[in-house]
């Protein structure tokens, strides 16, 4: 029942809940927010995690490969971003390109790296090899309670059996992997809106946290 497949050609586009975007920011990195300013969301799909990081981050950049009307269309793992543009990289990725992913924003970030992935992830001699192996998460940060997910739409009263988690990389830490429990989150971090449909403003907002943010300066001179 935790296995979830998509045709090959698919955008893998399954929304967070805005619950579990703040689950991050309040349990698991709550303490480098106030010095933070800017996070690039690359996979923002109708923009249900930027909107959050926007309340935590004063500049948040946001993209994806489809035309969701939210952000930039930007191919994340193929455009030219420069080294340490922003601070933090912090996404939900489609799972087959999950490993691409945090490569990819582990040369993007300055700061940090978090992806929202199934417990699952963690499981693969390959993906040892060709992550972790070198690459080890700075964080493991497991929910106690599920996230339920559902393709293309935000739904309050989804179900899953499907076990997620946060993985995180600081840069400058030297730690090894430690685990973290994300107490049960979604009563106290559920806003009443959070799956309203979304208002003309949205979408005229989607790159920044007033208006929308030129991405150019991202990318390397040609």
């Amino acid at each position: 029942m935790a296995q979830r497949v998509e045709p090959s050609d698919s955008l893998d586009d399954f929304p967070t809940p805005p619950w579990a975007t703040r689950a991050l920011l309040e349990h698991v990195i709550a303490k480098d927010c106030g010095r933070l300013e800017s996070c690039l969301e690359p996979a923002c799909g109708a923009g249900h995690m930027s909107k959050v990081l926007k309340q935590y981050f004063k500049f948040v950049y946001s993209s994806d490969i489809g035309d969701y009307g939210y952000g930039e269309k930007i191919n994340f793992l193929s455009d030219r971003y420069s080294k340490t543009k922003v601070d933090w990289v912090i996404t939900n990725p489609p799972f087959r390109h999950a490993e691409e992913f945090v490569l990819r924003s582990l040369d993007i970030a300055q700061i940090g790296v978090a992806i929202l992935a199934r417990t699952v992830f963690l499981e693969s001699i390959g993906r040892y090899e060709r992550l972790f192996r070198d690459f080890p998460p700075t964080i493991f940060a497991q929910f106690v309670e599920r996230v339920p997910m559902v393709k293309g739409r935000l739904d309050r009263t989804a179900t899953t059996a499907t076990g997620y988690c946060w993985l995180i990389w600081e840069k400058e830490s030297t730690s090894q992997t430690r685990v973290v429990w994300i107490p049960p989150s979604r009563r106290s971090l559920e806003q009443a809106n959070d799956y309203d449909a979304p208002s003309a403003k949205d979408f005229s907002d989607g790159c920044g946290p007033t208006a929308p943010i030129d991405q150019s300066d991202l990318f390397e001179d040609e």
